[in-house]
């Protein structure tokens, strides 16, 4: 669940006969207080988060001078105009994160309704990888957004494995086994990864038959896996990894995939950013009978009880999109 852009009821929380020897009737803060925090924690600065909330600064620094005042802690050190979290701040969106979003997810249940009959309203915050984003992903989310037009969607490409929960998301889309045990998942399809090079680099220095024959080939290498976990090769029922080396890495299969046409080298990549090379002949697929691990694209996404009906529809929506398998492989 996306703190920054909730748009949470004036709701206040106080005073109760549970709490009345910890809390005086005084005590009293909003969830716009608690939203201001949240943001300001995740982007770091007020100006990022008044431009996130579509607030002024003065209005987001009384939010968090007034929390402050009321749970009786300093939540930033304040310097020369820029702010820092205090330890109280780091412990106290540690624990309100997950409790800010189950109350988003259970009001919005109570008042959209739990069958998705209603119309999706809120906001909903997506982190993918690049290549796999904007190649197949784009086209999907736009027509679930053109489907739900009261639904604000926020979309983060990036190659990292975002912090769902610590940076606002609500999905994720992960390529791989979840590593993760404390996400939830679901399989949308799954991706094969080739060894490909340019024809004019496999004329230069030969082609490779064997795994043992790509130490004498330069390799370029993707900044996020180590070569060992990213060169596998299913061989007498396990997987190995061959010596590789080369002199280039990139942190980005689009920018792989531009080198390797350049002839500068060999490269494993997702058969979804290789298929269009090895259709018009600019890439040659090496080693074609070595089998590579299996890749499963997943939706990933904190746990969260009841789920949100808007969540549940788009990861409905994912993997109704990608049921018949890769698009990318179709008619290959």
């Amino acid at each position: 669940m996306s703190s920054a852009s909730i748009r949470p009821p004036k709701l206040v929380f106080g005073n109760c006969e549970r709490f009345r020897g910890c809390y005086s009737a005084a005590m009293r803060y909003s969830l716009d207080e608690i939203d201001t925090f949240l943001t300001v924690m995740e982007l770091g600065t007020v100006t990022a988060a008044a431009a996130r909330l579509n607030l002024s600064k003065s209005v987001v620094s009384k939010r968090i001078s007034d929390f402050e005042t009321t749970i009786g802690a300093a939540l930033f050190r304040r310097n020369a105009g820029r702010i820092t979290p205090t330890e109280a701040a780091l412990r106290l969106a540690e624990r309100l994160r997950p409790a800010l979003s189950e109350l988003v997810a259970a009001t919005e249940s109570a008042a959209w309704g739990m069958d998705g009959v209603a119309e999706l309203r809120g906001s909903l915050a997506i982190a993918a990888p690049m290549s796999f984003g904007t190649m197949y992903l784009s086209p999907i989310i736009a027509r679930f957004a053109a489907s739900h037009p009261a639904l604000e969607i926020r979309v983060d490409y990036d190659d990292r494995a975002r912090d769902l929960a610590r940076e606002g998301f609500d999905l994720g889309i992960r390529i791989g086994e979840a590593r993760d045990g404390a996400l939830k998942a679901r399989k949308l399809c799954e991706d094969r990864p080739v060894v490909v090079a340019s024809p004019d680099y496999l004329a230069r220095h030969g082609v490779p038959e064997t795994l043992a024959d790509l130490r004498d080939h330069q390799v370029i290498s993707y900044t996020h896996l180590s070569d060992a976990v990213l060169w596998q090769f299913r061989q007498g029922g396990r997987m190995v990894s061959p010596q590789v080396s080369g002199r280039l890495s990139m942190n980005n299969g689009e920018a792989m995939l531009a080198m390797t046409a350049a002839g500068l080298g060999l490269a494993m990549l997702p058969g979804f950013i290789a298929e269009g090379g090895l259709r018009d002949g600019s890439l040659i697929r090496v080693l074609p009978d070595m089998e590579t691990r299996e890749l499963p694209i997943m939706a990933v996404w904190p746990p969260v009880s009841p789920m949100p009906a808007k969540l549940r529809a788009l990861i409905d929506h994912l993997a109704a999109e990608l049921e018949s398998g890769a698009p990318w492989q179709s008619g290959a």
